[in-house]
């Protein structure tokens, strides 16, 4: 309610297209942004958006219940990180944080076709320290998990969100930002949750209901790395260090009408 109120506040911003102009019924949905997968480069981009918010959803849904199952062995019951998951992976919001600094330096270098290659590694390198590390001896591995999180959520989401602003143009920056948030948090998320629990349940669920978690988080890691490899192969781009902007197909910005 208070921020609702304090948007009253902010200057006036009308939108560009007048009540006067001829508006379509996709314009008045705000479903623009739709146009920009007839460029291939854009399709591949928005497509592993959302294999990459699947990867989000893994972690965000299984993170917490993987430490908490340690509970039932009493090596590990009276450990910190079982007796209190949440403080170990808040330390993942502390490194999101922390990343985010670094985001204008990588992608002005190295663009976001290496910004987000990163990503996939970080995530597949979060899974694998997940899959060998335990609340013990190996809690290293679980904190550095957590913090390697930081990198791969925030090369993903944030470099992402950037890419398409400056990719878009003016006219539907705001219904692209909407579509890259649909493909992550939306279908990414969905599917994401739907599948990653069909596996589990399917093969590494065993009869009396204990989960091998040592699979499980090797099978997302090699999803991580296999998306890693296909973007690489897929995703066509030309990075021009230090510009202001990313190059796709020798352009600086997608216009709607392009064919």
């Amino acid at each position: 309610m208070l921020l609702g109120l304090y948007a009253f506040t902010l200057p006036a911003a009308p939108p560009r297209l007048g009540r006067g102009d001829n508006r379509s019924l996709i314009d008045a949905l705000g479903l623009t942004s739709f146009r920009l997968f007839r460029d291939r480069n854009m399709a591949v981009f928005f497509i592993f958006a959302m294999l990459l918010g699947a990867a989000l959803q893994l972690t965000n849904a299984y993170g917490g219940t993987f430490l908490g199952e340690f509970s039932t062995n009493a090596a590990y019951a009276h450990t910190l990180a079982v007796k209190y998951p949440a403080i170990i992976m808040s330390i993942s919001q502390v490194s999101e944080t922390l990343f985010i600094l670094a985001i204008p330096f990588f992608l002005r270098r190295y663009g976001i076709k290496t910004v987000m290659t990163i990503s996939m590694l970080a995530w597949c390198l979060r899974f694998g320290l997940f899959a060998y590390g335990d609340p013990g001896p190996g809690l290293w591995m679980i904190v550095l998990s957590c913090v390697v999180y930081g990198m791969a959520f925030d090369f993903f989401n944030i470099s992402g969100s950037l890419f398409v602003e400056q990719q878009s143009d003016p006219k539907i920056r705001a219904s692209a930002q909407g579509l890259f948030m649909l493909m992550t948090n939306g279908v990414g998320a969905v599917f994401g949750s739907l599948i990653a629990g069909y596996v589990i349940d399917r093969f590494y669920t065993a009869a009396d209901g204990t989960k091998d978690w040592h699979g499980i988080w090797l099978a997302f890691a090699g999803y991580s790395l296999a998306m890693a490899v296909l973007f690489v192969l897929l995703f066509r781009y030309r990075h021009a260090p230090g510009a202001g902007s990313q190059v796709l197909h020798g352009h600086t910005a997608l216009d709607v009408d392009a064919p």
